[in-house]
C-alpha cells in the first residue's frame, strides 16, 4: 500500500485509453448479451432489465466495468429522443387529471424519506445523516454533494442508492409479468425517422441538452433532449418514430449505464448493506404501490403508468421502461421532473434539521459497514 498522508489511499494510475476502450465495449457486450437472452425468454422491457441486471452482476463478481461521459451521454440523449417521439398524441388532454398524481406524488415523497429514514437510523443504526441521505428518493449527484460536504457516509450512502435503482429498473417488469399491471406493446411504426430526420433532431436535443446542463437543471441531458424532441413531435415538425434498431441500442446502453453504478462496489461491503438496501427499497415500492393504486382509483390512466410516474427510480431507467412498456412518456417524464424539484427543496431542509440534530445530541455508534471498510 502506496503512502496516503493520512488522507486516503494512493492514487491508482489511469488505465491507457485502449484498456479503456476494451472495458466499455466488454461493458457493452455484457449487457448486450443480458438484454438479449431476457427478450428471448419473453420478459417485458428485456434488452433494458436483462442488460442492466447482466451488467451490474459481472461488476459484483469483479468484472472491471467501464462507461466514458461520451457513451453515457449518448445514451441520455438517446433516452430523451425515444421518450419524446413516444409522446401519446393527447398528453395534453390528460394534463388536468396530473394534480391527483402529483399531490400523490408529494405525499408519497414524504412518507419514503421519514419512514425509511427512520428504519435505517433505528434497525441499522446508521448516523442521522446516512440514514436520511440514504432514504431520499433519486437526486443522487444532489446526494452525494451533501455526503461530500460531511454530512453523512458516503459509501454507505451509495450502496443503498445504487440498490434501490437497480431493483426499481427490476421490480416494473417481473410485476408486469405477475401482477396486474397493464403493460402494452409499443405500437409498431408506420415509418421511422431517417438518417437525417435524426441527425438533424439529435442535433436539436444535444443543442437544448447542453443548455438545460448549463442551467443545472437536474438530469439535464435527458430532460433537454426529450423537451426538444416533444415540442417538435407536438409541434407537427416530424410525426414518425425512433428505428426499432435505434431503440433497442437505447435500452442496451441505458441497460449498461445503471448497471455499471455497481463498478467499484466489492462483494463483501454489497453484502454487508444490502439488507438494509433492500428493505428500504421494498418499503419504498410498498408505499409507492399503495399510492398509485389509490390515485388509479381517481384518474383513468393505466395503473402501470401511475406507478412509473411515480416511482422513484433514475429518469433515464424509468423513461427508458415507459418506451419499452408502451405508456405515456410525457406524464412519466414530467412527473419525475417534479418529484426532482420537490428533492431539491426537501434535501438542503433535511440535512438542516439533522445538523441541528448533531448538535444538540452525540453521534450514534453502530453502522451497517465497519467504518475501516466504508472509507472512500
Amino acid at each position: 500500500m502506496g503512502k496516503t498522508g493520512g488522507t486516503g489511499p494512493a492514487p491508482v494510475a489511469k488505465p491507457s485509453w485502449q484498456r479503456r476502450t476494451l472495458l466499455t465495449i466488454a461493458t457493452l457486450l455484457v449487457s448486450t448479451a443480458g438484454g438479449f437472452v431476457a427478450n428471448a425468454l419473453g420478459l417485458p422491457a428485456g434488452w433494458l432489465m436483462g442488460g442492466a441486471l447482466a451488467v451490474a452482476v459481472a461488476a459484483i463478481a469483479g468484472m472491471k466495468v467501464h462507461l466514458p461521459d461520451p457513451v453515457r451521454d449518448l445514451s441520455f440523449l438517446l433516452v430523451g429522443m425515444s421518450m419524446g417521439a413516444s409522446v401519446a398524441s393527447d398528453s395534453l388532454a390528460l394534463i388536468p387529471s396530473w394534480p391527483v398524481s402529483l399531490a400523490g406524488l408529494a405525499i408519497e415523497l414524504a412518507l419514503i424519506i421519514a419512514t425509511t429514514g427512520w428504519m435505517l437510523s433505528k434497525l441499522f443504526k446508521l448516523d442521522a445523516g446516512t440514514a436520511y441521505l440514504s432514504s431520499f428518493p433519486g437526486h443522487l449527484s444532489f446526494i452525494m454533494s451533501m455526503a461530500m460536504a460531511g454530512v453523512g457516509n458516503p459509501r454507505q450512502i451509495i450502496i443503498i442508492q445504487v440498490i434501490r435503482v437497480m431493483l426499481l429498473t427490476i421490480c416494473v417488469p417481473v410485476g408486469a409479468l405477475f401482477l396486474p399491471i397493464d403493460h402494452f406493446a409499443p405500437v409498431a411504426p408506420l415509418n421511422t425517422l431517417n438518417v437525417w430526420e435524426l441527425l438533424a433532431l439529435a442535433a436539436g436535443c444535444v443543442a437544448l441538452g447542453l443548455v438545460f446542463i448549463k442551467l443545472k437543471v437536474p438530469a439535464g441531458f435527458v430532460l433537454g433532449a426529450m423537451a426538444l424532441a416533444t415540442a417538435a413531435k407536438l409541434g407537427g415538425l416530424y410525426t414518425a418514430s425512433m428505428p426499432p434498431p435505434l431503440t433497442v441500442i437505447t435500452f442496451v446502453l441505458t441497460g449498461a449505464v445503471i448497471g455499471s453504478r455497481f463498478a467499484g462496489i466489492t462483494r463483501r461491503e454489497l453484502v454487508s448493506a444490502a439488507v438494509g438496501g433492500l428493505i428500504a427499497t421494498g418499503m419504498t415500492v410498498a408505499i409507492v404501490t399503495v399510492i398509485a393504486y389509490g390515485v388509479s382509483l381517481l384518474v383513468d390512466m393505466p395503473f402501470g403508468q401511475i406507478w412509473l410516474g411515480l416511482s422513484p427510480g433514475a429518469l433515464e431507467g424509468m423513461g427508458a421502461l415507459g418506451v419499452a412498456l408502451g405508456y405515456d412518456t410525457a406524464f412519466i417524464a414530467a412527473h419525475h421532473v417534479i418529484r426532482l424539484l420537490l428533492l431539491t427543496f426537501a434535501i438542503p431542509m433535511v440535512v438542516v434539521m439533522i445538523r441541528r440534530r448533531e448538535r444538540l445530541s452525540p453521534p450514534q455508534s453502530g453502522a451497517i459497514l465497519p467504518q475501516k471498510e466504508i472509507l472512500p
